[in-house]
């Protein structure tokens, strides 16, 4: 999906990262990892459903047209730095806290101009 912006057309994204470390060091299941991916993006997309950008992702005329990036942190202190960075920017996310273990798994921005918000990710890879 595509917003105009000053003339431009800037393509939208909704960023996932998650904790590699839950794979390759706690053992977590696939599954249960693509579920806390899940969860942060629908709570994200919650959060922002009164944005104009969010709704129009969403909308009927987009919603086969969505773009995710999901990408990986080492851990939980990567992650929670990045969250941090995030909430000091203005950036709207959702920070996953898995309960009832109680420790961040993940985060998801609310969709994005990916112009706006790419910046914060540069330190992350892509998710493999």
């Amino acid at each position: 999906m595509k917003v105009k912006r000053a003339g431009q057309e800037l393509l939208v994204v909704q960023y996932v990262v998650l904790r590699k470390d839950l794979v390759d060091t706690m053992g977590w299941p696939l599954g249960s990892v693509v579920a806390q991916a899940c969860h942060a993006a629908t709570a994200a997309l919650w959060m922002s459903r009164d944005d104009e950008i969010a709704q129009s992702y969403c909308s009927p005329e987009n919603i086969d047209s969505m773009h995710k990036v999901v990408l990986e942190v080492k851990g939980e202190a990567q992650l929670n730095t990045l969250a941090q960075k995030l909430t000091d920017a203005g950036v709207l996310h959702k920070l996953w806290i898995e309960q009832p273990e109680n420790f961040p798994t993940c985060i998801a921005t609310k969709p994005y101009p990916k112009a706006e918000v790419a910046q914060y990710f540069k330190k992350c890879k892509l998710c493999k």
